[in-house]
């Protein structure tokens, strides 16, 4: 499709694996703005035997807070601390998570909690098999890899719903709003359609307890920042215990370490959600979201020759705003008709508004800096539906789950947009702020539009120690696209695919709690665009992975642990045409490979651990450089470390210590070096980051004070100056930060 191109390098470096190898220049200033990122992959998700019957005698009652919300959507249960044995992420049913045949990590409340995670980068920050500080310090987007593929725009969902971006218009997570993630590795379109072929993050909003409640946060901390956070909920009184309700919220006002004047972080985020059980058998939850957000358009610093990032800030406080708005509504059913058939329906209208203007510096001569303007009207409107109905047969010896669903998914985005010149900036005053700089006029508009209808069957069936899981989807996908730049009218375009996917997986109990897995899953993901030389519309992707690896979850504990090998191919993605520049072809293919391992444990109340390794070797099997034309098959993805270990610890003191009511907590984040460009030749810096937590529960100097804590969060403790160079640009990561919390619980 035809786009308005921007000369500016403030957008993620990648948008999608389809078009990771043609980033070269996307992520340098001079960049276009991609419209048209869709990414649509079908492929197998995990597996799960019969209700109930975990490996091991797996228990997975309690500790999840008496949600109202129930099996296939209500988010990971069986949770104690930062231990969660459930999820239905990865099958659409209450499956242990030692019995799905796919690598899956969930990040629970007590661990969101305990670290104050400010964004979903930072929710996913102690995960394997994610790279989350790719773009160093940036507030505008959640901006992550797994395995090697971005996931901003199609990567992640919402309540089991896809959560589509394109554009600037993306969708924010609040993760205060949020009371879990579950990070499925590999590809998951087999249950949810279009996916990232290296998983999904699936967050869970929270949801009514029927249980009275009520939860106050007020925060202080570096670059000004105060914020207010808000949970509160019950049954509503005279319902006779039918109905709850949950209203979270969060006011935020802050600025951020870059420098000049109007450069901030600034939130509003109201939350309601009401629950509706009529009957044992039957569940209405009602979930909305109000969210504004106000941060800066431009978080770059200029980059300098040999892929080295300066200390002149690119953006303006004159110009650059970066503010979205954002509104969600949905619900999630289910009706029980018996314990072996079970209907359940997930819906979701949801729409973004982004306003984004932003001033960024081109080029330095002597003492100026010259600098080029931008401005962006974008609004992305999406309804999301998810019909599910599960049963449960017994063959003989053999007793099976069975899942059908048919879900659709529909989207519009519209685009306008303009670009000019800025005053140059004075290098040795640093003028920012102090000069007029002009909006920019609109001259180029943009539309798509994109239906996606997928079918989709799974078999988990249960058969002594074995459990075997077989899951097939069929996929239609309708793309329409048109712009207007300048008065030029280009399309409308359209294009149609569909495709058939599917995964099958095997588990097998070598002993109680210890579970080896081997999983294999085909993707698939349409290519909007056509060749400027053949005029057709672009062939999809297509590709698959194998997996196999162990989960154990000790028996009569909270640990445990699993490691993951994979090998996943993704083939037919574009490139620059060698023959012609100018064109692009879809015959380049990737491949992405290694292991991964992780434990989590929680030995007693408030003590916690987590331990994640990963080792991972992406490269470009056929791909051409978008800077010199020239192969670089063999060449390794840029700005991924191909090894990262994290942890973090928690240690309450017991009652009996003299130091009762006192946490200690901290964490390390470690990345290997990566290539800083795609065509290989030089390299990032090892980078390791530490964090820590101190906390204390006042109640534990007076029963008065039960509820009253205090906890200080530290980022970078060490103010460690760091940086990652993804596709030839350089971004700065942020320096040491604290923020300091009082909260109050009853």
């Amino acid at each position: 499709m035809s786009t308005c191109s921007a000369p500016f390098g403030l957008l993620l470096a990648t948008t999608a694996l389809t078009t990771a190898a043609l980033v070269g220049t996307a992520a340098a200033q001079g960049a276009a703005v991609q419209l048209n990122e869709i990414s649509v992959e079908a492929a197998r998700p995990g597996a799960a035997p019969v209700a109930g019957a975990g490996f091991g005698g797996v228990n997975v009652s309690g500790g999840d807070g008496g949600s109202a919300a129930t099996s296939g959507g209500g988010g990971p249960s069986g949770v104690t601390g930062y231990v969660a044995r459930v999820s239905p992420t990865a099958t659409k049913t209450n499956t242990p998570l030692i019995e799905t045949p796919q690598s899956v990590s969930v990040v629970t409340r007590e661990q969101l909690n305990d670290r104050n995670v400010q964004s979903l980068n930072e929710a996913v920050a102690y995960t394997p098999g994610v790279s989350s500080n790719v773009f160093g310090f940036d507030p505008r987007a959640d901006a992550f890899y797994i395995r090697g593929f971005a996931e901003t725009y199609d990567g992640i969902f919402r309540d089991g719903l896809r959560q589509t971006g394109v554009g600037f218009a993306v969708p924010r997570i609040e993760p205060y709003g949020t009371e879990a993630l579950t990070i499925l590795r590999g590809p998951a379109s087999g249950l949810y359609g279009l996916g990232s072929p290296g998983g999904i993050v699936d967050v869970t909003s929270k949801r009514p307890v029927f249980a009275p409640f009520g939860e106050l946060w007020f925060q202080g901390g570096s670059f000004d920042r105060y914020q207010g956070n808000f949970d509160i909920g019950g049954p509503v009184e005279g319902s006779d215990g039918t109905m709850a309700f949950r209203l979270t919220g969060v006011a935020r006002h802050s600025n951020a370490f870059l420098p000049g004047p109007g450069v901030r972080d600034d939130r509003f985020t109201i939350a309601p959600a009401f629950t509706w059980r009529p009957s044992a058998d039957t569940t209405f939850t009602l979930l909305t979201e109000f969210q504004e957000s106000n941060v800066p358009g431009n978080a770059a610093f200029y980059n300098l020759p040999g892929f080295r990032v300066s200390r002149i800030y690119s953006g303006d406080g004159a110009l650059n705003t970066y503010r979205t708005d954002q509104h969600r509504i949905g619900y999630a059913f289910e009706h029980v008709f018996t314990p072996d058939l079970i209907v359940r329906q997930n819906f979701r209208y949801s729409r973004v508004e982004a306003n984004f203007s932003y001033t960024q510096v081109d080029s330095v001569t002597g003492l100026s800096a010259q600098r080029s303007t931008g401005l962006f009207n974008q609004s992305f409107a999406a309804v999301a539906v998810d019909t599910q109905l599960e049963g449960h047969v017994r063959t003989g010896p053999v007793a099976h789950m069975l899942l059908a669903g048919v879900d659709y998914y529909h989207y519009d985005f519209a685009s306008r947009a303009g670009f000019g010149v800025a005053p140059d900036l004075n290098l040795l005053t640093l003028n920012y702020g102090r000069q007029p700089i002009t909006r920019p006029s609109i001259d180029c508009s943009s539309r798509q539009a994109q239906d996606q209808v997928g079918v989709y069957v799974q078999e988990q069936a249960r058969w002594g120690r074995f459990v075997l899981t077989l899951t097939g989807r069929e996929d239609w996908v309708a793309s329409d696209t048109a712009s207007v730049t300048r008065g030029v009218v280009a399309g409308p375009q359209g294009q149609n695919d569909s495709a058939f996917t599917y995964r099958a997986g095997l588990n097998y109990e070598l002993a109680p709690g210890l579970v080896p897995y081997a999983s294999y899953a085909t993707t698939f993901t349409p290519q909007v665009g056509v060749s400027t030389v053949t005029g057709r519309p672009y062939r999809p992707a297509t590709g698959d992975q194998i997996e196999a690896g162990v989960k154990y979850l000790i028996p009569g504990t909270n640990i445990s642990a699993a490691i993951a090998g994979f090998d996943i191919n993704q083939t037919r993605i574009l490139r620059q045409d060698p023959t012609n520049f100018a064109n692009q072809v879809a015959t380049g293919a990737v491949n992405s490979r290694g292991f991964e391992m992780e434990a989590t444990a929680n030995f007693a109340p408030g003590t916690n651990l987590t331990v994640a390794y990963t080792h991972l070797d992406f490269r470009f099997v056929r791909q051409t450089s978008a800077v010199t034309g020239a192969a670089i098959d063999g060449n390794r993805l840029s700005g991924i470390p191909g090894d990262t270990f994290a942890s973090f610890l928690t240690y309450l003191f017991p009652p009996s210590s003299p130091l009762r009511g006192l946490t200690l907590g901290g964490g390390i984040r470690f990345n290997t070096n990566s290539f800083a460009d795609d065509d290989n030749t030089v390299r990032n810096p090892t980078v390791t980051l530490f964090d820590a937590l101190v906390a204390y529960d006042f109640a534990a100097l007076d029963p008065k004070y039960k509820g009253f804590r205090a906890q200080i969060n530290a980022f970078n403790i060490f103010d460690r100056d760091y940086y990652n160079c993804q596709a030839g640009f350089c971004y700065r990561g942020a320096p040491a930060t604290v923020i300091g919390s009082l909260i109050y619980r009853w």
